[in-house]
């Protein structure tokens, strides 16, 4: 017989077992190696987080009271995941384009980024998630004190409030460790994420397990569990349409509304496709989860003496018949079910408090704002963390305050009914433009006071929260006011009276309020990106006027999401914008960019507050608004797409003044071309003329004759080169002539190009890199040789170092030759136009070259396969030949 010691060291081990998988998870996703770890299968198995401690223990227990009713918890998510599919892609889709972080996060940053709307939500969501987990700490001691009822190993069932103490504690310490390590702008948690797929492969083996002994092991077959199912009172159960209806609508609008359900369905998303996986292996995962439910409340009903609670025939089970290891696996199973919801709405509800109502406190009490609040990211992962403890604090106080009474279900029902008053804000600003904060406000507001009021209160123990009398008379007597029998309707089920009642005000006042009243224009913007997000998926807009430097920015960033992601942030923006620092400029889109990205760490709403401090901007009133532009849907809809095409003329506008430019610099350059290359076959053809007269004369010597007729054959090599530079350029530029590709030794070409251009290796210090003797290319390796001439021949011309030097070095990392002096360089005004035709690094109306050597250069590399390009700012000049790899490209 097991004792209760080893039924701890177990539970402790199966929880060293939890950290070593989150921490391998939360490696290997540090590392870079995630692809698994983003998988349809783990993305389904995370939301396996639903199946809590009510779904493991309490089903069961819930079918042994009230039949077949505790289907529905299972169906509403089913019809969720199979039939309102579009509506989980849109909210993923919303989540990754407005980087929401959490339910509250979605629902302020919709209305307007409002924080008041996400401190309601916040504070609901904490208020209703409480007794959730109450009931999965109630569990963990419930089942302690069925295997401590055995007498063994020192444990009463007296000590269920310390078992609760110290799980709450374990609990929270896994959250913290794997939870907040970091602040992660996608806000994913890939350690949590896998010990919860984990726990739902053991709960899932675990029920199933249980079900096969219970119907083949004591039931003697699928026929005899029948027909003892015949027998029991299960089957004389009559069930109300109408609670049946009530509770699969409930179930459903709390698998959309349940912060944890929100955390792994949106936030944990890595890949709008999985939906298409989990929108049947989900269902298909809950239907195994139920299958057994009712075979083992009919067993346990048979076999166990009268008053045993039903909750724990998962436990009590398989002990009356001595199966120990099938007790303990069962155990394991329900402390999964417990923990991995316990740790998910830990987090979740931790990020909403930090980044709704911490960091908003902390950063409006600090002077200076956003740029004076020192490390924010510190404080934020402290606020989390302080966060996680408080909210396990809550849910052991509940569950010592309702005294741990012994029906699971119930207490689900009343989270479940507390957190679907998100439901009329969430699905109305997903579809209704026209919907206003103030209308959620007053929604949310009124349907929380009546669940409060008509359910989450007479739940805390009988009398503690609310005396008999009230509960009979009402407050002051006041007889419509009586919690469970609002407005005389007495005798409806308490759990369907709260619902009705909640939604129905909810609803009504979001409505109605909303209709009264007018959207702001921050409102209406972000209205048209939620509504439209197929259409408008880029991000929000703003309408925030105002100007900041992009520093200041960038020390806030740094002071959030870490310096290297900052950093990183800036860096590319500036490169879109064109500029070579790391410091974009502060544009529209720049702001919205740099919101999304902190939106992710903090919060919609939070980072929206934390750039308009930065910014100084004022939003812009409706009278305003109305006074520039025709107040439509369709103008808010379509506005960001007009900011888009605004954006992309601005940067043809640039492209085209660039290319202006260009062409002005080139056309200087062939004026200057068309004057030299007159000059350069004048000359040579005017001397080849007069000294060929001279010798026609006669009357020289045979050494003057020999002279002479060395210059004319001089000026006749000269006018021949010309000539070649020109016929070469068009035959390449016409893609004429064959190559004569062929493995090639690197460095042989270098040192032919070397023997032609520095035959004496004068006026030149070189350092050749010996790698360049190992390596092997397919090219042709007289063109190639070609274009090394030409670069080496232009580093000893225009090297202006007092000790010019040639550095020749292989690239690996891009397959390049680059060549490298010691000389100032190129001037910026000249580096966009040298490897055009007619271009020289010299004044276009001195002697010199004809500016063809590098045109002819980028042609032969563009036929090769490769490319040639100058490299700016490198403290020299520095130019890159890039070759194409080829099969046999290898260091030998």
């Amino acid at each position: 017989m097991l004792g209760f010691n080893a039924l701890v060291s177990i539970a402790l081990l199966y929880g060293a077992f939890l950290f070593s998988v989150a921490f391998a998870a939360e490696r290997r996703a540090a590392q870079g190696r995630d692809g698994w770890l983003r998988s349809p299968w783990i993305y389904t198995l995370s939301l396996s987080i639903y199946c809590t401690a009510w779904t493991f223990y309490g089903a069961v227990g819930y079918a042994a009271r009230s039949g077949l009713e505790y289907l529905t918890i299972y169906l509403g998510p089913s019809l969720v995941m199979i039939g309102w599919w579009w509506l989980l892609r849109k909210l993923v889709r919303i989540g990754r384009a407005q980087r929401i972080t959490s339910i509250a996060d979605l629902v302020s940053s919709r209305f307007g980024k409002s924080s008041l709307l996400g401190v309601i939500v916040t504070l609901l969501a904490v208020v209703g998630v409480t007794p959730y987990i109450a009931l999965q700490l109630q569990s963990i001691a419930q089942s302690l004190d069925v295997f401590a009822a055995r007498g063994e190993g020192g444990w009463t069932a007296r000590d269920g409030g310390s078992a609760a103490l110290w799980s709450a504690v374990g609990l929270a310490l896994f959250t913290i460790l794997f939870g907040t390590r970091n602040l992660d702008s996608n806000e994913r948690h890939h350690g949590i994420v896998m010990a919860i797929a984990v726990e739902a492969v053991v709960k899932l083996g675990a029920l199933v397990g249980l079900g096969i002994y219970v119907v083949w092991g004591l039931g003697g077959g699928v026929s005899d569990m029948l027909a003892r199912l015949d027998a029991s009172p299960i089957a004389a159960w009559e069930q109300s349409g109408g609670r049946w209806i009530g509770f699969t609508l409930l179930s459903a609008g709390a698998f959309l509304c349940l912060p944890r359900m929100f955390q792994v369905l949106v936030v944990e998303n890595a890949d709008e496709s999985h939906l298409a996986t989990a929108s049947w292996a989900f269902p298909l995962y809950l239907a195994l989860m139920s299958l057994f439910v009712v075979p083992i409340a009919v067993t346990g009903l048979d076999i166990l003496p009268a008053g045993t609670n039903p909750d724990m025939f998962v436990l009590t089970v398989p002990l009356s018949q001595g199966r120990d290891g099938l007790a303990v696996w069962a155990f394991l199973g329900g402390f999964s079910s417990a923990a991995s919801m316990v740790m998910v709405a830990t987090i979740a509800l931790a990020t909403m408090m930090s980044n709704h109502i911490i960091v908003p406190m902390w950063l409006r009490s600090r002077r200076g704002g956003a740029m004076m609040a020192g490390d924010v990211r510190a404080m934020v992962l402290t606020a989390r963390r302080a966060s996680i403890l408080g909210v396990l604090g809550l849910g052991y106080l509940y569950f010592r305050l309702s005294g741990g009474g012994t029906a699971l279900a119930s207490i689900g029902l009343v989270a479940f009914v507390g957190v679907v008053q998100v439901l009329p804000a969430l699905v109305g600003g997903l579809f209704w433009r026209g919907a206003t904060r103030g209308g959620a406000a007053t929604g949310l507001l009124l349907g929380f006071a009546v669940w409060f009021w008509a359910m989450f209160l007479p739940s805390v123990g009988d009398g503690t929260a609310i005396p008999a009398g009230v509960m009979q008379a009402g407050p002051f007597g006041i007889d419509f006011l009586r919690p469970q029998a609002l407005f005389w309707t007495g005798g409806l089920d308490p759990v369907l009276h709260a619902a009705l009642w909640s939604l129905a005000l909810n609803v009504a006042g979001f409505v109605a309020v909303s209709l009264a009243s007018f959207p702001g224009p921050v409102e209406r913007l972000q209205g048209a990106q939620f509504v439209g997000v197929f259409e408008l998926s880029e991000g929000p807009g703003s309408w925030a006027r105002g100007a900041a430097d992009a520093e200041p920015l960038l020390v806030m960033a740094q002071r959030i999401i870490g310096a290297p992601e900052a950093q990183a942030i800036f860096a590319s923006h500036a490169a879109l914008q064109g500029k070579e620092g790391r410091l974009p400029d502060v544009t529209p889109e720049f702001i919205r960019a740099l919101e999304r990205e902190l939106a992710g760490s903090v919060g919609a709403a939070t980072a929206h507050a934390m750039i308009g401090q930065m910014t100084e901007g004022v939003s812009v009133s409706v009278e305003d608004l109305i006074a520039v532009a025709d107040e439509t849907a369709q103008i808010m809809e379509y506005s960001n797409r007009l900011e888009q095409k605004s954006a992309e003329l601005g940067r043809t506008a640039a492209a085209l003044r660039e290319a202006n430019a260009k062409l002005t610099a080139l056309s200087v350059q062939k004026d200057g071309f068309l004057s030299q290359i007159s000059h350069e076959l004048r000359t040579p053809m005017t001397s080849i003329r007069a000294f060929a007269e001279i010798l026609r004369e006669g009357g020289l010597d045979e050494a003057e004759q020999e002279r002479f007729a060395g210059i004319i054959g001089d000026e006749a090599g000269r006018l021949t080169r010309l000539l070649d530079d020109l016929l070469d350029l068009s035959v390449l530029e016409a893609g004429q002539g064959l190559l004569d590709l062929r493995p090639t030794s690197l460095g042989g070409v270098v040192d032919r190009a070397l023997d032609a251009a520095l035959p004496l290796r004068d006026g030149l210090g070189l350092h050749r890199d010996p790698e360049l003797d190992r390596l092997e290319v397919v090219t042709d390796p007289d063109r190639l040789a070609q274009v090394f001439i030409n670069l080496i021949a232009n580093a000893r011309k225009y090297c202006d170092a007092p000790r010019p030097e040639l550095r020749i070095v292989w690239n690996p990392a891009v397959h390049a030759v680059d060549f490298i002096d010691n000389g100032s360089g190129i001037p910026p005004d000249q580096g966009r136009v040298i490897f055009e035709k007619f271009s020289r690094l010299s004044d276009a109306g001195k002697a010199g070259g004809a500016g063809l050597g590098l045109a002819i250069c980028r042609e032969i590399m563009t036929r090769l396969g490769g490319g040639i390009r100058y490299l700016p700012g490198q403290g020299g000049g520095v130019f890159r030949v890039e070759l194409p790899p080829s099969p046999t490209s290898e260091t030998r």
